[in-house]
């Protein structure tokens, strides 16, 4: 679905901030970016909707090349979501939603109908439809951005550490629930984010980043955790969480990941489609 081809991205004093990095993202799944500040992550997964540009290499999207497709209908065609939900101020919550299918010609009446039918789907009750953003909780603006970005009904959905700014509550439910969503639609994300636990519980594949840019492992989370390709990947996925060692077992025809303590930390199973894997949280 994408894929991106040697892309590198140096500024003009000599930064570099992606480093020749070829990586595929498989169409109806979550790749997550995973890295610490620094690491080209946010860089090349803007790549993608034009908002960054190669210096070289290309970023292919259903197979042709982003950089020849005109740039408003191609990030009209993406979903994009900002760590802040990204909401405008003064528009209310259904007129958020429904911003990008009215600028394509959709009715306003039929696109704040179906912009109250995303905010079921994302759980936000409709008395909210009517508030602003400024009257909304943390949680309840990155619903709304999720909802926005999905109603162009678009194939990719970009999210730029969407819940790093939320309480750990409302951050394990948004995360339950756009893993359940990804299922149910489809939708191939590219999930950018610094925090492993999350990029191995909603990652089909996670591409560990280190800084310059540079694409140190690119695997599954058992992968990753079982056969780490060098010392900086073991430390990075054993630092989060007080740098604990994470290795995974199994237990009733799951593979759990435990830290150093033998403490559960989640499971990581085959699902029931022949390809895809369910995370659960313990």
């Amino acid at each position: 679905m994408i894929r991106f081809e040697d892309v590198q991205k140096i500024y003009p004093d000599g930064t570099v901030g992606v480093g020749g990095i070829t990586l595929d993202v498989a169409e109806h799944s979550t790749t997550v970016l995973l890295g610490s500040s620094g690491s080209g992550k946010t860089t090349l997964m803007r790549m993608v909707n034009k908002m960054v540009t190669p210096t070289s290499g290309a970023v292919l999207l259903a197979g042709e090349d982003v950089a020849v497709q005109p740039t408003v209908a191609l990030r009209r065609s993406i979903g994009y979501v900002l760590q802040d939900g990204g909401l405008f101020p003064h528009r209310r919550v259904v007129d958020n939603i429904a911003t990008v299918p009215i600028l394509d010609g959709v009715p306003k009446a039929k696109a704040r109908e179906h912009a109250l039918e995303l905010m079921d789907m994302v759980g936000l009750d409709h008395d909210l439809a009517g508030r602003f953003p400024s009257q909304l909780s943390g949680g309840q603006r990155q619903r709304v951005g999720v909802a926005r970005a999905l109603a162009n009904d678009p194939k990719v959905l970009l999210m730029d550490e969407p819940f790093g700014a939320l309480d750990p509550l409302v951050r394990a439910d948004l995360q339950r629930e756009l893993r359940d969503l990804q299922r149910r639609l489809g939708t191939t994300i590219l999930f950018v984010t610094h925090d492993v636990d999350e990029a191995f519980l909603l990652g089909d594949q996670v591409a560990v980043l280190r800084t310059g840019g540079v694409l140190a492992q690119v695997g599954t989370p058992e992968e990753l955790l079982s056969s780490p390709a060098d010392e900086f990947v073991a430390d990075f996925v054993g630092a989060d969480a007080g740098r604990r060692q994470l290795r995974t077992i199994e237990r009733n025809g799951s593979r759990l990941v435990i830290d150093a303590e033998g403490r559960p930390l989640g499971s990581l199973r085959a699902g029931d489609d022949g390809g895809s894997r369910d995370r659960e949280s313990s």
